[in-house]
């Protein structure tokens, strides 16, 4: 499918009643609706000029999927692989967030590097890190973002000092359909997020107050999440207005599991199944997280134990502006 074609596929009448009830109808037309989705996403943000269509086009295809996944059944396509999620930030989103966090330009980390993802380390170490930061983590009812729901959203601010507290934090819950209902919240046994929590929540594509505030917040600083290419990838398609400001370069992504990744020399000499980069076991290895305490999983929980991680690390490695 081109780009054409995708825009065309949007563009036709898409009656529901015609193929819900229908499994293979409904799989059909899902399958072809996520590949018009990963086209026009990737049109969008690689085209040099006008990719000569709205981002809000992508959305809406989005939420329409989203209502022929619930259809279909989340148990269904638990396992199946995601259309749009991302499985990492670009080199030159990583050299943009050193650059946003040393006062310098993108383009002289990335000379620096020249395209060497080992060099990382000492690019972050070259000058001092200084500035403030918008700590984020959402949970949400799956990996694709074009299928499931964010459930819960927390954020706080951070100043990028040796020993700033993270600020102004706030964390909200968000709900889901009732044809969910019935079942437990999906990925409840990681995120512990129950019917309780959400019951008579605005689900988060319709709390349009709580997307511009938060949109609001992201042109205002760099923000941060650990594996930002997850919040990353839903917040293009959930959150109003962030594509359209991610492509115009408002927006800055500091991906902190790249930040473990590059500083930390225990990552390169654990065992990768013992995930040495994850949020839990790097701050174990940074005294932020007791040994015998686990990760919440929960929006603002983990925000918080991600700043003080990456704080930390900056200590230890003295990267602070004095």
């Amino acid at each position: 499918m081109n780009v054409s074609q995708a825009l065309e596929y949007e563009r036709q009448p898409f009656i529901p009643m015609f193929i819900y009830g229908d499994h293979a109808a409904m799989e059909s037309e899902r399958q072809k609706g996520e590949e018009a989705l990963k086209v026009l996403e990737t049109e969008y943000f690689t085209a040099e000029g006008d990719p000569g269509f709205d981002f809000a086009t992508v959305r809406d295809l989005a939420d329409r999927n989203r209502d022929l996944c619930d259809q279909i059944g989340e148990a269904r396509l638990r396992n199946v692989t995601p259309a749009t999620l991302s499985r990492g930030l670009s080199d030159a989103d990583t050299c943009a967030a050193i650059g946003k966090m040393q006062k310098r330009t993108a383009a002289s980390v990335m000379r620096e590097i020249r395209g060497d993802r080992d060099a990382l380390g000492v690019a972050y170490a070259r000058k001092p890190i200084q500035g403030t930061v918008l700590g984020i983590d959402i949970e949400t009812t799956g990996r694709a973002p074009e299928r499931g729901y964010i459930i819960n959203v927390g954020w706080e601010i951070m100043e990028l000092t040796s020993d700033a507290v993270p600020h102004d934090a706030e964390a909200h819950y968000c709900g889901l359909p009732d044809i969910y209902r019935g079942e437990d919240v999906p990925l409840s046994n990681i995120h512990h997020i129950t019917w309780d929590d959400i019951d008579g929540k605005t689900p988060f594509r319709e709390n349009k107050e709580l997307q511009k505030q938060l949109l609001k917040l992201m042109k205002k600083y760099p923000y941060m999440a650990h594996n930002a290419a997850f919040e990353d990838s839903w917040f293009k398609i959930h959150l109003d207005g962030y594509a359209e400001a991610r492509r115009a370069g408002k927006i800055i992504v500091i991906d902190s599991r790249q930040i473990c990744r590059s500083l930390d020399a225990d990552v390169r000499s654990l065992p990768r199944e013992s995930a040495p980069a994850a949020l839990e076991n790097w701050a174990r290895r940074r005294g932020t997280l007791a040994p015998d305490a686990n990760e919440q999983h929960l929006g603002l929980d983990d925000t918080d134990l991600m700043l003080r991680t990456v704080q930390a690390e900056f200590n230890l490695k003295n990267l602070f502006s004095k």
